[in-house]
């Protein structure tokens, strides 16, 4: 009888091995071995907006072995050169393959490595230098895993200058006699007024824009150095002129958040002003009242420029309110009720749906509604 339980509990460790070593959802002990990262070799890159959409490199790697078949999600990580790869080290994921595949490869767009460069700390306009490498880990290995496996590539030095991700898309300008109240330069002819954006770069804009002065005056102007004849004064009725003859146009509203649609081959126009705020059950005030949010005017905050608020926030769901008639209000991109992210930019879109509180706890609200293209929103634990 006692050799009987001898052999059960040995068959037990058998199978309870044999399981750990081949089902990575179970917190596995397998190792793993190193990648080959092979391109890029290193290299220097001058990223562009208007070059965006081209590759900047192909990376390619060897497969991640981890002694069992397994799928693998690979990601592309970026530190400064000066500094130390982590598990939070900035990363973006190049695709899911499997583990017995020959050479893996994935084209890295100037879009997707300049993103890369700039949450790995680079500077726009700078050229810097920064180490790549590649990282795979079995697809179904749970976050929580406290002794999970990771291949990790050899590390490769670029160098390159990031671009400011708005120069990807075509800007129209709002000077005016609002302008030095509200963090610009009045009627300014260097480029330091308020601007909108062409999300698909056609001709056709939208943009929010705070007019901090009680009769606030301002002209359409598709050149910032006020040069040549594009200038698209307004006329009063929605429409506007190509030429120095057209009139300010004048808000009837007063000071505030206006948002603004232009299409500049139509020379048509449409404004409203907006109310921005939060509203919602994850709210101090539910959702009967708006919690309205600040625009942040300090230059040397992470925040200029957005609008804010510091909430304590519940489980819950919640809204950005623009006007408190419900006709305009921003939310998820899919329409569907769903968990925000904390901590990192969360896309947003105009008439979206519900969004949720991940966790009760208090935030600073942070929503980012500078470039049509990338309306966004943050809950920064506080």
């Amino acid at each position: 009888m006692k050799k009987i339980f001898l052999s059960l509990m040995l068959l037990a460790g058998t199978l309870t091995s044999i399981v750990s070593c081949s089902d990575e959802k179970l917190d596995p002990t397998a190792t793993s071995s190193a990648i080959n990262l092979s391109s890029p070799t290193g290299g220097s890159f001058v990223l562009t907006g208007s070059t965006a959409g081209t590759n900047a490199f192909t990376a390619k790697w060897t497969p991640a072995d981890f002694g069992f078949s397994s799928s693998v999600t690979y990601s592309l990580q970026a530190v400064k050169s000066t500094e130390s790869f982590s598990n939070t080290s900035s990363s973006i994921v190049l695709g899911t393959m499997s583990s017995n595949e020959g050479i893996n490869e994935k084209s890295v767009t100037q879009r997707v490595l300049n993103n890369l460069l700039l949450s790995a700390g680079g500077s726009i306009g700078t050229s810097g230098s920064f180490k790549l490498r590649v990282i795979g880990k079995p697809s179904t290995q749970l976050a929580s895993s406290t002794n999970g496996v990771a291949a990790i590539s050899n590390e490769v030095s670029i160098s390159a200058t990031p671009y400011d991700t708005f120069d990807e898309f075509q800007k129209l300008y709002l000077p005016g006699s609002y302008g030095g109240a509200s963090t610009f330069a009045d009627w300014s002819g260097a480029g330091n007024s308020a601007t909108i954006y062409s999300s698909g770069n056609d001709g056709k804009y939208e943009g929010f824009v705070w007019m901090n002065v009680a009769n606030p005056e301002f002209k359409f102007n598709s050149d910032p150095t006020w040069s040549g004849n594009d200038k698209g004064e307004s006329s009063a009725d929605g429409s506007f002129t190509g030429n120095l003859g057209g009139s300010n146009i004048k808000p009837a509203e007063g000071a505030g958040t206006y948002f603004f649609t232009v299409n500049w081959p139509a020379q048509t126009y449409t404004m409203g002003k907006r109310q921005v705020a939060i509203i919602g059950a994850a709210t101090p005030n539910g959702w009967g009242n708006p919690t309205y949010m600040t625009f942040d005017t300090n230059p040397a905050s992470p925040y200029f420029r957005m609008y804010t608020i510091d909430l304590a926030l519940t489980n819950d769901e919640f809204l950005i309110r623009l006007k408190d008639d419900w006709s305009v209000k921003m939310g998820t991109t899919s329409g569907n009720t769903e968990n925000t992210t904390t901590g990192g930019q969360y896309k947003i879109k105009l008439n979206g749906g519900n969004m949720k509180v991940p966790a009760a706890g208090n935030y600073k609200v942070v929503l980012d509604i500078r470039n049509s293209a990338n309306y966004n929103i943050r809950l920064m634990p506080n």
